[in-house]
């Protein structure tokens, strides 16, 4: 998140945030400091809602005293009950306690308890073995207290402060700890383009959540109704799966994410179910996804070459293939840029997807966009269903066997400059709103029967299976290079006007340099001195 001054409760937000992350610091790993951060966090959110509920059971049951106390009263409403000793107030009442650590374990336990859906999902026994000391929780305590909706006036100021720890995190630690965090505007840019209205949402490698975020906020952009997505997803790490449960749990948003984690390849925890958007970002080059002898006669591989175990990057593919619906199924994930021309295998079941047509489109994203790696990578657009029909309203053509090809690795001006420790900063390149409309401008009018696309040099160009310089003709390569049109801009230069001007410049250098010389020799023979 960029440190922005458009406002003072922008200044004053951001400060108590930065205030939460250092309040920790030196006391254990950033992985538990970040549990520690976001579950306080969980706790204030969860309260203020249990709170608000509270308040509107007795407005409306003002003689019925019990049904304030029952659970169901509170889950109807998707908010989480919780007992006296686990309600932020009574965390914030006893903050100066020498056993607020216990304090706040027990209350982590007894949420969990009170409310099964939160099974396995908060962090247990964290608190007290934190090695902390009471001081410094309650310094922690004190600063999240401070994150009030009456004070900071946000439509969504829970999901703002979420995604803020989410993503200082990641961009603070390693290569793993930034699986569970893909950056927002990517995000937002793989919901334009799919347009998850209704229907079956889902992420096999779901990381904190992102995905499923992005997914709502496209629906609330565009006035749609949450009620018609479902949300399914899984993941294989576990303090990432937890991740993940907080926060879709705290933002209101129905899941399912199975009952624990579990890896999507070796315990794929939804066989047989279809649906109708994907949504991903699969680690990257993945190595050892099976052993040498497994999975050989999965249904998800049978008709297609053996993903190799050296790389996961089509295993992924295939899999998501596997999900979509046959009818209408749409999956926009990324890939590493290597997965655009990898032979073997890897090269057998490219042609076999792009000659059973999945592939829609192929966009190269910039350089030094995620948290963990400055590489270019790929998003890939699959969908089941290329033939003209209607769309949410829009009239499209039939894109049978063709291919969009986009190439954004230019559209690096823009930078979010990221505080990860104090004087010390991370930037790195995000899209705006204008660069997302300008992609779905291409990609829409590409689709539609009136749509009036058109090829442009070093940015799009639409590809056919068939004919000279086709898909077939390039032997299956969707590299964009290999078939966007770059203008040679050398060929505009006259050599011999070149050439002239070149020489006269240094014409002039010689001509300076001798002046030079020939005024130092005069200087040095003014005061005595000989020049050899």
């Amino acid at each position: 998140m960029s440190r922005k001054n458009n406002n003072n409760e922008d200044v004053a937000l951001e400060s108590i945030l930065w205030n939460c992350r250092v309040a920790l610091r030196g006391f254990g790993s950033t992985e538990r400091n970040r549990d520690a951060v976001i579950g306080l966090v969980f706790l204030k959110f969860a309260g203020d809602k249990f709170e608000d509920r509270r308040k509107e059971i007795i407005q409306e049951h003002p003689d019925i005293l019990m049904l304030r106390e029952m659970p169901a009263s509170y889950n109807a409403k998707n908010v989480y009950y919780l007992k006296e000793t686990a309600r932020w107030s009574y965390i914030v009442e006893n903050a100066s306690s020498n056993d607020i650590a216990i304090i706040i374990d027990t209350a982590m336990k007894d949420i969990e308890e009170d409310n099964p859906s939160l099974n396995g999902t908060l962090p247990q026994n964290l608190y007290a073995t934190l090695g902390a000391p009471a001081g410094k929780i309650k310094s922690l305590i004190d600063e999240i207290n401070k994150i009030d909706e009456d004070r900071f006036h946000e439509e969504d100021l829970i999901g703002r402060v979420y995604e803020y720890f989410l993503q200082i995190y990641a961009a603070s630690g390693t290569k793993e700890d930034g699986e569970f965090y893909t950056p927002a505007s990517i995000v937002k840019l793989i919901a334009e383009l799919i347009e998850p209205y209704d229907g079956v949402v889902y992420d096999p490698c779901c990381g904190s959540g992102g995905m499923f975020v992005q997914s709502m906020k496209f629906i609330d952009r565009h006035q749609g109704n949450r009620n018609k997505i479902s949300i399914i997803g899984q993941e294989s790490k576990p303090d990432t799966w937890k991740l993940c449960k907080m926060n879709l749990s705290i933002r209101g948003i129905a899941h399912d994410l199975g009952d624990t984690n579990a890896s999507t390849f070796t315990n794929d925890l939804f066989k047989n179910r279809k649906v109708n958007y994907i949504m991903a970002n699969p680690p990257f080059n993945l190595k050892n996804w099976r052993n040498e002898d497994e999975l050989i006669d999965d249904p998800r591989f049978s008709g297609y070459a053996m993903p190799p175990v050296s790389n996961a990057n089509y295993a992924w593919i295939l899999h998501m293939i596997s999900k979509l619906d046959v009818n209408d199924g749409k999956a926009g994930f990324l890939l590493a840029n290597g997965a655009l021309n990898a032979d073997s295998a890897e090269y057998e079941i490219r042609k076999e997807i792009l000659e059973k047509d999945y592939v829609e489109a192929i966009i190269v994203l910039p350089r030094d966009m995620f948290y963990t790696t400055d590489i270019s990578v790929t998003l890939w657009i699959l969908n089941m269903n290329k033939k003209a029909g209607i769309n949410q309203g829009r009239k499209l053509r039939n894109r049978e066997n063709s291919v969009l090809f986009m190439d954004l690795r230019t559209w690096d001006e823009n930078i979010e400059t990221i505080e990860i420790d104090k004087g010390k900063r991370k930037r790195k390149v995000a899209f705006t709103d204008e660069h997302i409309e300008r992609v779905k401008e291409i990609y829409n009018s590409w689709q539609e029967e009136d749509g009036n696309y058109k090829d442009i040099p070093e940015l799009c160009k639409s590809v056919s299976l068939e004919g000279e310089r086709g898909l077939r003709d390039k032997d299956y390569s969707l590299a964009p290079s290999k078939y966007i049109e770059f203008i040679d801009r050398d060929l505009d230069i006259d050599y011999e006007e070149e050439m002239v001007r070149i020489q006269e410049e240094m014409r002039i250098v010689l001509k300076k340099e001798k002046q030079s010389q020939a005024m130092l020799e005069d200087a040095f023979r003014g005061i005595g001195y000989g020049i050899d």
